[in-house]
C-alpha cells in the first residue's frame, strides 16, 4: 500500500521506522506533505540566498528570519494549522523570486531553487513528490535528514535569540548553506558526515547566542525553589519555551488579579532574577508536555503555547488554548505581534477573569536554576566533593520526555544510581525524576537542573570547566557519563554539538533515531561510541565501570 505520508523525525515515530498513515504527534497526511513542501521551498530559498552571497551581494535580514521560522514551524508538535503552511509556502516563493532577481548567474540552480507556483492546488500537487523518500540512497537520505533535523533544532535557538533582539549573520549563512547542500546530489557521503559535525559546531554557537540573549536580558539563573501547588486566584498557564512571550504576559497581567503559572519547559523561567519581581508569577503547574491533555483540563484557565510541544487539544479546553509565534493549531486563537514586536494578550486576560482557579494536582516545591554560572559559583564545593570521593560520578540525563512506557527507565535509573552520584539535566527529561527525593551531597542537590532543552549549552560549559579544573587533556576522562533521552530535533542539534566538542560514548534512548540508516549508525558507533540503552541494572554497571 502506498504511504499516505512519511515522517520519522521524532523518537515516537510509528514502529520506530516511520509514520505512514498519520503522525503519532497528531499531524495529518495533508499537513505532513505541506511541511515537506515548506522545507523544500526553504531549501530553494537557502540555495538562492547562498548564491546571492557568493556574488558579493547582501541578503536581507528578513530572508534569514524566514528560513529560521520556516524550519521552526516544521519541528515536531509546533504547528498543526494547514492554512499557516499554505501562507508560508506562498511567502517563501515570493521572497525567493526577489532574491533570484538579484542573481546575475542562474546556471546550475536546483529544481528547488527554480520551482514556482501560485495556487494551493499547485502546492498540493507538488507536495506529494518532495518528501524524505525522494532521496533513494538510504545512507545519503539518512545524513541529509540528520543535518536537516539538526538545522531545525538550531532554528529554535536562533528564533528565541531573535525575539530578544540578538542575531548572528554567520549562523544564518551556515544554516542556509547547509540546508541547500541537503539537496545537492554532488555531495558525497563523507562530505555529508563532515557537514553534520560542522552543524554541531555552529550549533554550539547558536546555543551560546541564546544563552547570551537570555542572561543579558533576564540575568543568570540562580538556585531557586519553585512552588508546584496552586493559589486561589484565576490563572494563565504558559507552556513552550519563549521567555519574551512570558515577559510580555507578566507585564500585561500585573495588577489584574490573575496569577501566571509555567508548564513543562517554561519551568526554568522561575530561575531568572528578572522574573522574580512579579508577585503574581506564582509557580509551575504540572509536568512534561505529553501530560497536557489532562493537566490543561484541570487548570481551568487559558493556556498560552509559545512554541512547540502542542498535543492536539480536547474540545473541552480547545477554546482556552491560545498560540503565538511559530506555534499554531487550527481553531485556536493565534496571537500575532505588531511591527514593534509587541503582543496584545488582552483576550487571554479577559478570558482568565471568567475562569475558575486551577485544581490542585500536587503541592510542594522543586529546586532548579543550576545553569553554568550558578554551578561555577559552586565550583570549589563541587571540585572538593569530587576530590574527596563524596561525588564519584556525574550523569548527564538531559533531553526530552515523552509518552512511551519505556521512558520509565529514566525514573528507575535515577532511583538506582549510587548516592554518591549527581544528575546534570536540562530539558523536559527532568520530569522523570525532578520530584523524587534524591537528597544532596554536602549541600549540592543530586539533581542539578540547568533549564530548558535550549539550555544544554550550560551542561557543555560545566563539563569543559571541570576538564580545565582537573587539568585533563580529554573531556572523556572526566567522571561524567551521558545517558540522554531524546524526542525531537532540538535533541538532535544537542547531540551533534556534543560530538563536535569531542564527547564520546553517549547513550541515547529509549530508542536510537529511526532516521539513522544501519551504515550511518555504524559510523557513529565506531567513531564516537554512540550506543542505546538496555536495562537499568546492566546500564549502571556499564557506566560505573
Amino acid at each position: 500500500m502506498e504511504n499516505k505520508m512519511f515522517c520519522y523525525q521524532c523518537q515516537e515515530t510509528a514502529g520506530c521506522s516511520g509514520c505512514t498513515v498519520k503522525g503519532v504527534c497528531g499531524k495529518t497526511p495533508e499537513l505532513a506533505k505541506l511541511q515537506d513542501l515548506l522545507v523544500y521551498v526553504t531549501r530553494g530559498l537557502s540555495e538562492v540566498a547562498t548564491r546571492v552571497r557568493e556574488e558579493g551581494k547582501e541578503v536581507p535580514f528578513y530572508a534569514n528570519r524566514t528560513v529560521t521560522l520556516n524550519l521552526f514551524s516544521t519541528i515536531t508538535n509546533a504547528n498543526f494549522d494547514n492554512a499557516v503552511f499554505y501562507t508560508k509556502i506562498r511567502e517563501t516563493l515570493k521572497l525567493k523570486k526577489e532574491l533570484l532577481d538579484l542573481l546575475t548567474n542562474k546556471d546550475e540552480l536546483s529544481s528547488a531553487a527554480l520551482w514556482t507556483a501560485e495556487t494551493d492546488a499547485e502546492f498540493d500537487a507538488k507536495s506529494g513528490s518532495v518528501g524524505i523518500l525522494e532521496t533513494k540512497n538510504e545512507d545519503i537520505r539518512s545524513l541529509r535528514e540528520l543535518i536537516t533535523y539538526g538545522l531545525k533544532g538550531m532554528s529554535a535557538y536562533l528564533k528565541h535569540a531573535n525575539a530578544l533582539g540578538y542575531d548572528d549573520e554567520e549562523i544564518s549563512k551556515f544554516m542556509e548553506m547547509a540546508l541547500a547542500k541537503t539537496a545537492d546530489d554532488s555531495v558525497t557521503l563523507n562530505e555529508y558526515i563532515a557537514l553534520a559535525l560542522e552543524t554541531g559546531k555552529v550549533g554550539v554557537d547558536g546555543m551560546a547566542l541564546l544563552d547570551k540573549a537570555n542572561t543579558e536580558s533576564y540575568g543568570h539563573p540562580e538556585a531557586t525553589k519553585v512552588n508546584i501547588g496552586v493559589g486561589s486566584k484565576p490563572g494563565i498557564l504558559v507552556s513552550g519555551h519563549d521567555l519574551k512571550d512570558l515577559e510580555q504576559l507578566l507585564i500585561q497581567t500585573e495588577g489584574t488579579g490573575i496569577d501566571v503559572y509555567t508548564h513543562s519547559e517554561m519551568l526554568p523561567a522561575h530561575y531568572y532574577p528578572a522574573f522574580k519581581k512579579y508577585s503574581h508569577f506564582v509557580g509551575n503547574y504540572g509536568n512534561a508536555w505529553w501530560k497536557q491533555t489532562s493537566e490543561f483540563e484541570s487548570f481551568n484557565g487559558p493556556i498560552l503555547m509559545t512554541t512547540n510541544c502542542i498535543v492536539p487539544p480536547k474540545d473541552t479546553y480547545k477554546h482556552r488554548l491560545f498560540t503565538t509565534g511559530a506555534a499554531g493549531y487550527e481553531g485556536c486563537t493565534h496571537i500575532v505581534e505588531d511591527e514593534n514586536g509587541k503582543k496584545d494578550f488582552s483576550e487571554i486576560i479577559a478570558l482568565a477573569k471568567k475562569c475558575d482557579s486551577p485544581v490542585e494536582i500536587e503541592n510542594g516545591e522543586i529546586i532548579g536554576g543550576f545553569a553554568h554560572n550558578q554551578v561555577l559559583a559552586l565550583a570549589d564545593k563541587v571540585v572538593e566533593a569530587v576530590k574527596t570521593g563524596a561525588i564519584k560520578k556525574f550523569f548527564v540525563m538531559a533531553g526530552c520526555d515523552g509518552r512511551s512506557k519505556k521512558r520509565e527507565y529514566y525514573t528507575e535509573f535515577a532511583k538506582a544510581i549510587p548516592e554518591d552520584t549527581v544528575i546534570l539535566t536540562a530539558g523536559c527529561a527532568k520530569y522523570k525524576y525532578n520530584k523524587l527525593d534524591l537528597g544532596d551531597i554536602g549541600g549540592i542537590p543530586r539533581v542539578l537542573d540547568a533549564g530548558q532543552c535550549n539550555d544544554s549549552y550550560s551542561l557543555a560549559l560545566i563539563a569543559l570547566k571541570l576538564k580545565e579544573v582537573f587539568e585533563l587533556e580529554d573531556i572523556n576522562d572526566l567522571p561524567i557519563a551521558f545517558n540522554i533521552a531524546w524526542y525531537e530535533q532540538k535533541a538532535v542539534i544537542v547531540l551533534l554539538s556534543l560530538l563536535h566538542l569531542g564527547v564520546k560514548n553517549i547513550h541515547l534512548g529509549p530508542t536510537l533515531p529511526a532516521f539513522l540508516s544501519p551504515n550511518v549508525a555504524n559510523v557513529l558507533v565506531e567513531n564516537f561510541g554512540i550506543g542505546g540503552i538496555t536495562n537499568v541494572e546492566d546500564d549502571i554497571k556499564m557506566f560505573l565501570n
